[in-house]
C-alpha cells in the first residue's frame, strides 16, 4: 500500500512521507502510536513509480538473476517509416506497374533486419508500423510469420517469400467496400459471405500479375484454411495447405486477437496464447510450437504482477515456456521461476 498522507507528530516533523509504500515495520509503528488508519493510494503505480521504489538488495538480485532476452527483431525509426510507406502504396496501388518490386522492398527492409540483428524471437508488444489497422496488421503478421518460419527451418529464400505472402495475406480487402471492413458491429450472413472472399480476390490479384511463386499466391489464398478441412475458401484439409497458409494462419490469428477493433476488445497477450493453444485442431501443431518458441510476451526487464498482488520485474524467458518468465518480486527480492519451481505453480501473470 502506498500512502497518500504524510504522518506528522504533535510537533509537525514528518515520521512517514507521503508516498512512501507501507510495510510491516511501518504498520507496527503507526499502530504503536495509536494511529489506527491512513488513506492510500488505489490502483497498480506505473512502471516508473516502481522502478523508483526497488530496494537495494532487490536490486542486486535482479543484476544476479537477470538473463538477456534472445535476439529480437527491432525496427528503427526509418526503417519503420520505410516499411509503413511501402506497405500503405501495396495496398493503395495493387495494379501498379511497380507493385512486385515493390513487395519484394519492403521484404527486404524486413528480411534485413531479421538478418542484422540475427534475431530468432518477435516481441509483438514492440512491432507497431501505423494507426490503420490494414497495414499495422499486415507488418505484424509478415514479421512474426518471418521468425516463426526461420524457427521452423526454412531457408532464407523460403523466409523471404513467406514475408511477401504475410504482407499481402491481406490485399484481397482491398476489393471489399469500406462500410463492410470497418463496420463496428456483427457482420449479416450476406456481408461475412462477401468479407471470405477476400483470399480469392487476393490470389486472383497476385495470379494476375505473373510474377509471384505458387508459394506465395497460396498462403495468401489459403490462410483462412483449417487443418480439420473447415475453414475458408476451399475447405482444405492439413495435407493440402501449403506450409506458407499454416504459417501465416497462426500469426494471422494471434494478431487479430491482441489487437483492438471497432467492433471487439483487445484480449491480453497471454490469454491469446491460451487460446491459440487451444486451437490445435483448426491450426498445424508444428506452426504452432515454432511460434510459441519465437514469441517473447514478457521482455527481460518488464514489470508484471502476479495474483499474490506483488508486482515483479522479469529477469530471464523460456523458449519453452512464454506464458512462464523467471521474475523477482519488487519489494521482496523473491525470485518466483514460474516455468520450473512447483511451488509457484499457482501463480499467475495479471
Amino acid at each position: 500500500m502506498k500512502i497518500d498522507q504524510a504522518i506528522v507528530d504533535g510537533t509537525g516533523r514528518s515520521l512517514i512521507e507521503k508516498g512512501a509504500y507501507l510495510d510491516d515495520f511501518h504498520i507496527d509503528y503507526l499502530q504503536g502510536k495509536g494511529i489506527g488508519g491512513v488513506y492510500i493510494q488505489e490502483g497498480i503505480p506505473d512502471d516508473d513509480e516502481l522502478e523508483l521504489q526497488i530496494p537495494q538488495y532487490t536490486k542486486e538480485v535482479i543484476e544476479k538473476s537477470r538473463v538477456e532476452d534472445r535476439a529480437k527483431v527491432k525496427l528503427t525509426e526509418s526503417v519503420r517509416k520505410r516499411v509503413g510507406e511501402g506497405i500503405q502504396f501495396l495496398y493503395s496501388h495493387t495494379d501498379d506497374e511497380h507493385f512486385s518490386e515493390a513487395t519484394d522492398n519492403v521484404a527486404n527492409e524486413l528480411m534485413k533486419t531479421i538478418v542484422d540483428n540475427d534475431a530468432v524471437a518477435v516481441d509483438i508488444s514492440m512491432l507497431k508500423i501505423s494507426d490503420e489497422y490494414t497495414f499495422k496488421h499486415s507488418v505484424d503478421v509478415a514479421t512474426m510469420a518471418m521468425i516463426i518460419g526461420k524457427k521452423h527451418g526454412l531457408s532464407d529464400r523460403e523466409v523471404h517469400d513467406l514475408g511477401i505472402a504475410g504482407l499481402l495475406h491481406d490485399v484481397g480487402k482491398t476489393k471489399i467496400p469500406n462500410e463492410i471492413l470497418n463496420k463496428n458491429s456483427r457482420l449479416t450472413d450476406d456481408e461475412f459471405a462477401l468479407m471470405k472472399q477476400h483470399t480469392l480476390f487476393g490470389f486472383e490479384i497476385l495470379k494476375s500479375r505473373n510474377e509471384f511463386s505458387d508459394g506465395i499466391m497460396r498462403g495468401v489464398l489459403q490462410h483462412h484454411e483449417k487443418i480439420n478441412g473447415r475453414g475458408y475458401p476451399l475447405g482444405n484439409s492439413a495435407d493440402k495447405i501449403h506450409p506458407y497458409a499454416k504459417i501465416i494462419a497462426v500469426a494471422d490469428v494471434y494478431d487479430a486477437l491482441v489487437t483492438e477493433r471497432p467492433y471487439k476488445e483487445a484480449f491480453p497477450k497471454g490469454v491469446a496464447i491460451e487460446m491459440i493453444m487451444s486451437m490445435t485442431g483448426e491450426l498445424d501443431y508444428d506452426a504452432m510450437k515454432s511460434f510459441l518458441g519465437s514469441v517473447i510476451l514478457y521482455s527481460v526487464d518488464s514489470i508484471i504482477h502476479l495474483s499474490n498482488g506483488e508486482s515483479a520485474k522479469v529477469v530471464e524467458n523460456s523458449p519453452e515456456n512464454c506464458l512462464r518468465p523467471k521474475v523477482v518480486g519488487l519489494k521482496s527480492g523473491k525470485i518466483y521461476d514460474l516455468a520450473n519451481d512447483i511451488s509457484c505453480a499457482s501463480l499467475i501473470i495479471l
